[in-house]
């Protein structure tokens, strides 16, 4: 069998992107809350939240923020999936 070194490999590309929405409706999913849990949990009505989920409403840092909150992480995680894809893997 043939040796490689590091440089025979190559990093593997990202498969699919998520949208910030995705990424709500995913840990929601993944935590078991209804729309009406996160809700209650983050401050934000269920009518932004559905909004949110369906890419209807930008998010902007105040509700960013009180979803992190509600899920216990990073904002970060939430406004900007795709940079921060393996910290969401992590969160499930």
């Amino acid at each position: 069998m043939k040796s490689r070194s590091k440089n025979d490999y190559v990093a593997a590309e990202a498969h699919a992107s998520l949208t910030t929405g995705e990424v709500i409706k995913m840990l929601r999913e993944l935590k078991g809350w209804t729309l009406k849990i996160l809700a209650q949990r983050s401050g934000i009505s269920i009518t932004n939240l559905s909004l949110l989920e369906n890419g209807k409403v930008d998010i902007g840092k105040k509700r960013a923020k009180q979803l992190a909150k509600a899920f216990d992480v990073h904002p970060a995680i939430i406004m900007f999936p795709e940079y921060e894809a393996i910290e969401i893997k992590k969160a499930s």
